[in-house]
């Protein structure tokens, strides 16, 4: 309210959740010694549909003024070439040559983090979209917001008048704590989603009553992505030691109990592409992924190693990050 309405620097007509071409899937990505975690990103966003669709229109780079690095263009350029290769697998030079410039925490040749490449990644596409002279609002309706952003709601209600107080935010990914009661990933959704009573040190002064009183919490999904993106947090964050449990994740997902308003249709995101982290701590090991390419078919991908296989096996995975398309 009394904001300028944004820019639209992506119109959200113009996105296609289908693929628009529909073929086997493509090439393997080869590891040049710990980049495992690079490779799986690569390979999800690769099967993303509505980016994929995007990258494969030329749309950015026709159009890109950027000087020097782009991820944009970089992923562009990259997506072509997995999925036009007759090779078993490639090399993705340009994501390994630009890493500096993708996230400057990361070291090549050293075991890195697939979940902060994901983030770093998206955050250097989105920045690739941006001018210098555009206000948040706009700057939230890039390409990369449209597919993968949402809003959270927030809201605070003061236990003593019941006065109610609502805040939102924007993500481009939900973190989850499957420490407790993590048997499913419903169950950890509906937990999050549970008001909560506020600790004492979280100083809630009511509006209404003037004073500082107890209250609770509610967060809920106030507009989701299209593109839904989940990361199981296997990393404890007191211990640091892996928590290695099997959280059950369906392969529909219906994210209507989690919205704010439970009064509309069911918005049902159907399970495309998984990363899976394997070894005994979360600074060692392994990372490989299972995605669906645009055949319909599902298929694990070990770096350079692109296999076959059904979603029962995909399903009874130790997931790590999953990727829910609407």
């Amino acid at each position: 309210k009394g904001m300028a309405l944004p820019q639209r620097i992506f119109p959200p007509e113009k996105i296609s959740m289908d693929w628009q071409e529909r073929k086997r899937p493509g090439a393997g990505l080869f590891n040049l010694g710990n980049t495992c975690y690079i490779n799986v990103i690569l390979q999800c966003l690769t099967y993303t549909p509505p980016l994929a669709n995007y990258l494969l229109s030329y749309e950015h780079s026709q159009s890109c003024q950027q000087q020097g690095f782009c991820m944009m263009c970089t992923m562009e350029a990259h997506v072509r070439k997995v999925l036009s290769s007759s090779a078993n697998a490639i090399l993705p030079g340009a994501v390994l040559r630009d890493l500096k410039f993708i996230g400057e925490e990361f070291e090549y040749g050293r075991q890195e983090n697939a979940y902060e490449f994901l983030r770093c990644t998206l955050d250097a596409m989105h920045r690739a979209c941006l001018s210098c002279d555009l206000d948040v609002s706009s700057q939230e309706t890039t390409i990369v917001h449209q597919i993968f952003g949402g809003f959270m709601k927030s809201r605070v209600t003061c236990l003593s008048c019941q006065a109610v107080v609502d805040s939102y935010k924007a993500f481009l990914d939900v973190s989850l704590d499957i420490r407790v009661r993590a048997s499913s990933l419903t169950t950890v959704l509906e937990d999050c989603v549970t008001p909560k009573q506020l600790d004492q040190k979280e100083c809630f002064r009511c509006s209404k009553c003037k004073k500082k009183a107890a209250a609770s919490k509610k967060v809920t999904v106030h507009r989701a992505p299209r593109v839904l993106t989940l990361c199981l947090e296997r990393a404890d964050q007191w211990t640091g030691t892996k928590i290695s449990k099997f959280v059950e994740y369906p392969e529909y997902l219906d994210l209507w109990p989690y919205m704010s308003d439970t009064a509309g249709e069911p918005l049902l995101c159907s399970l495309y592409a998984i990363v899976v982290h394997s070894g005994d701590t979360c600074l060692e090991g392994h990372f490989l992924c299972y995605a669906k390419a645009s055949n319909g078919l599902w298929y694990k991908m070990d770096d350079e190693s692109v296999d076959n296989c059904d979603i029962h096996t995909v399903l009874g995975q130790q997931a790590y990050l999953l990727f829910y398309a609407r």
